[in-house]
């Protein structure tokens, strides 16, 4: 088998406007009520990270601060739309349709250190760089994403990914695709055993590993007999999503589906020549499985110089490990001129790009009233969205906040979040990588 040279697919405006969505894909966005009213300041303003919250806030920031000092502090000099990557790991896109250089989003006027920060000093308002140089600052927006701890799984690297039976649709494009080709390669012998799993940590995107398997599901259907194929899934949570309806009907979808679920276990080892993995229960006891296929979901945290430093969480569930944000504000609950965004704050859900732009334009509200010595007016919902895979050519739109236990955020009227649907789908594929470059532009 060979995979689909495809990237994301185009519709034609006259398909979009039947779906009703048209230049209003990024709805799936919300946008801020709030009116932007220039801010004139000479300070000296940080962002940490140029991804999709850093670069975000580096186009809010420059449209409305005038007379600031922006830096952005990002090595890389590529951008990921990580959202894709799921989709890349299907079969589905081209791992590069999910590549373009920073440089297509960066603002004009700002400073731009193409290095990494290694260490903050809240007190003295300082950041130090990866050269040993430093930078000061009075506002700093810490945007620097999560850091991916393949270490913590005893005989597991990035390295290994596309290897061994092992995938990881986490780490990055080429591994995305690798991850592909791992399934395809395990699929061609027409039977085996494959492992999905779930690490004992917060994740970014919570749906992925749940997509994985249904998208390897759905390519199972295509080339074989189903029943040839046996899919476990491993959790060390008693449940399957935040949304308590979700995850009610995940439940019942894969014990439908004969997924077998194993709740109370997470991946602690891997053995990658002779295929066997090992898990870990709820009592400290362990299990060793064989595979022929094995996705790997790592542990995640904040990046090791923001949990060095006196900005991460003290107590309570985040602690060590998350930025201590408030979860509504977004202003650090102990250094206020400090501000998070992004899966780098510790929260009880967020780790999406659309939670992203919801945050955005709270952080940049509220920066400026900062600025000008005023009470923050603006209040973040948790909104957060995950276009949920059941099935290759359909998807559940799941949106909802930090009150989920009752109450969907639906953006469209159209789309019923109860319901898998061609129309979610759609979005999914084909709506939400320009409504992300907008958000990424601060236009949306």
């Amino acid at each position: 088998m060979s995979r689909l040279p495809l990237g994301p697919p185009r519709l034609g405006r006259r398909q979009l406007l039947k779906l009703g969505v048209g230049a209003g894909a990024a709805a799936l966005m919300p946008l801020s009520g709030l009116q932007a009213n220039t801010v004139s300041t000479r300070a000296r303003v940080v962002i940490l990270g140029g991804g999709a919250a850093g670069m975000s806030m580096a186009n809010r920031l420059a449209m409305r601060l005038s007379g600031a000092r922006i830096t952005v502090v990002e090595p890389r000099e590529q951008h990921y739309y990580q959202p894709g990557w799921t989709l890349v790991a299907a079969g589905l896109w081209e791992a590069d349709s999910t590549v373009r250089p920073n440089a297509d989003f960066r603002p004009g006027g700002i400073d731009w250190v193409s290095q990494q920060a290694v260490g903050i000093d809240a007190d003295e308002r300082r950041i130090t760089l990866a050269d040993a140089s430093t930078l000061e600052y009075d506002i700093l927006v810490v945007a620097t994403g999560l850091q991916l701890n393949y270490h913590l799984i005893d005989g597991m690297s990035r390295d290994l990914i596309g290897s061994h039976g092992i995938g990881s649709v986490y780490a990055g494009p080429r591994e995305a695709a690798r991850t592909s080709d791992a399934i395809e390669d395990w699929l061609a012998t027409g039977s085996g055993q494959g492992l999905f799993t779930n690490p004992q940590t917060a994740i970014k995107c919570a749906g992925a590993p749940i997509k994985m398997v249904f998208t390897t599901q759905s390519r199972i259907k295509k080339i074989g007999d189903r029943n040839d194929f046996d899919l476990d899934f491993f959790t060390p949570s008693d449940g399957m999503f935040s949304q308590p309806w979700i995850n009610d009907f995940l439940k019942q979808r894969f014990d439908r589906d004969d997924i077998t679920r194993h709740h109370g276990w997470y991946l602690s080892a891997i053995d990658p020549r002779a295929r066997q993995a090992e898990f870990t229960g709820s009592n400290g006891n362990t299990e060793t499985r064989n595979y022929d296929f094995l996705h790997v979901v790592p542990p995640m945290s904040a990046p090791d110089f923001v949990k060095a430093s006196d900005l991460i969480a003290r107590e309570g569930g985040f602690a060590g490990e998350w930025l201590d944000t408030d979860i509504y504000t977004m202003q650090h609950n102990r250094y206020p001129e400090v501000f998070g965004i992004g899966d780098v704050i510790g929260a009880p859900i967020n780790k999406t790009a659309a939670s992203v732009k919801a945050q955005a334009p709270v952080v940049e509200e509220n920066i400026a009233a900062f600025l000008e010595d005023k009470p923050l007016p603006a209040r973040h919902n948790g909104y957060t969205s995950c276009p949920l895979i059941t099935d290759i050519g359909t998807a559940m739109l799941v949106e909802f906040g930090y009150d989920n236990d009752m109450a969907f955020l639906p953006s469209f009227s159209f789309i019923d979040p109860r319901e898998e649907s061609w129309a979610a789908w759609v979005l999914k594929e084909y709506m939400l990588q320009p409504a992300y470059y907008a958000m990424l532009e601060g236009r949306v």
